[in-house]
Protein backbone atom coordinates (compact mmCIF):
# COMPACT_ATOMS: atom_id res chain seq x y z
CA UNK A 1 0.00 0.00 0.00
CA UNK A 2 1.36 3.61 -0.88
CA UNK A 3 2.19 5.84 1.75
CA UNK A 4 0.94 9.41 0.90
CA UNK A 5 4.27 12.23 0.22
CA UNK A 6 4.20 14.98 2.37
CA UNK A 7 4.62 18.78 0.53
CA UNK A 8 8.75 18.82 1.29
CA UNK A 9 8.84 15.18 -0.06
CA UNK A 10 9.08 13.04 2.37
CA UNK A 11 7.13 10.43 3.91
CA UNK A 12 3.94 10.96 5.99
CA UNK A 13 4.03 8.48 8.98
CA UNK A 14 0.53 7.21 9.59
CA UNK A 15 1.24 6.09 12.99
CA UNK A 16 1.42 9.77 14.04
CA UNK A 17 -1.98 11.57 15.90
CA UNK A 18 -3.49 14.49 14.48
CA UNK A 19 -2.27 15.77 17.17
CA UNK A 20 1.75 14.84 17.00
CA UNK A 21 0.71 15.76 12.79
CA UNK A 22 -0.18 18.94 13.46
CA UNK A 23 3.22 20.03 15.73
CA UNK A 24 5.76 18.57 13.49
CA UNK A 25 3.61 20.52 10.70
CA UNK A 26 4.72 23.83 12.92
CA UNK A 27 8.12 22.28 13.94
CA UNK A 28 8.57 22.23 10.05
CA UNK A 29 7.64 25.16 9.21
CA UNK A 30 8.95 27.43 11.83
CA UNK A 31 12.71 25.85 11.81
CA UNK A 32 15.02 26.53 9.28
CA UNK A 33 18.56 25.65 10.75
CA UNK A 34 18.35 25.24 14.27
CA UNK A 35 15.97 26.77 16.90
CA UNK A 36 15.39 26.14 20.77
CA UNK A 37 11.75 26.33 21.66
CA UNK A 38 9.98 26.53 24.95
CA UNK A 39 6.70 23.97 25.14
CA UNK A 40 4.80 26.60 26.89
CA UNK A 41 5.16 28.79 23.68
CA UNK A 42 4.47 26.19 21.13
CA UNK A 43 1.77 25.36 23.59
CA UNK A 44 0.13 28.24 23.20
CA UNK A 45 0.52 28.13 19.66
CA UNK A 46 -1.14 25.17 18.93
CA UNK A 47 -3.88 25.35 21.70
CA UNK A 48 -2.39 22.81 23.27
CA UNK A 49 -1.02 21.97 27.22
CA UNK A 50 2.83 22.30 27.75
CA UNK A 51 2.41 18.68 28.98
CA UNK A 52 0.88 17.68 25.54
CA UNK A 53 3.81 19.65 23.71
CA UNK A 54 5.96 17.37 25.97
CA UNK A 55 4.85 13.76 25.65
CA UNK A 56 4.31 14.60 21.52
CA UNK A 57 7.60 15.53 21.31
CA UNK A 58 9.49 12.83 22.96
CA UNK A 59 7.49 10.45 20.62
CA UNK A 60 8.20 12.73 17.27
CA UNK A 61 11.44 12.63 18.72
CA UNK A 62 11.86 8.87 17.78
CA UNK A 63 9.53 8.33 15.16
CA UNK A 64 10.02 11.09 12.03
CA UNK A 65 13.13 11.93 10.27
CA UNK A 66 11.58 15.42 9.21
CA UNK A 67 13.50 17.11 12.37
CA UNK A 68 16.25 16.22 15.09
CA UNK A 69 14.15 16.89 18.42
CA UNK A 70 16.49 17.00 21.83
CA UNK A 71 15.46 17.90 24.98
CA UNK A 72 17.16 20.87 26.27
CA UNK A 73 16.74 22.62 29.22
CA UNK A 74 14.19 21.89 31.98
CA UNK A 75 13.76 25.78 33.65
CA UNK A 76 9.97 27.04 34.54
CA UNK A 77 8.81 25.28 31.33
CA UNK A 78 11.02 22.63 29.13
CA UNK A 79 12.97 23.67 26.32
CA UNK A 80 13.69 21.73 23.11
CA UNK A 81 16.40 22.10 20.25
CA UNK A 82 14.94 21.83 17.34
CA UNK A 83 17.02 20.98 14.24
CA UNK A 84 15.93 21.12 10.53
CA UNK A 85 17.53 17.72 8.96
CA UNK A 86 19.24 18.47 5.18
Amino acid sequence: MPTPARRNGSVARPSLSETQARLLTYLCDRVDGTAYLKAKYVADDLDLSSKEVGINMGILADRTDDVTIEQWGRSSSTTWKVSARE
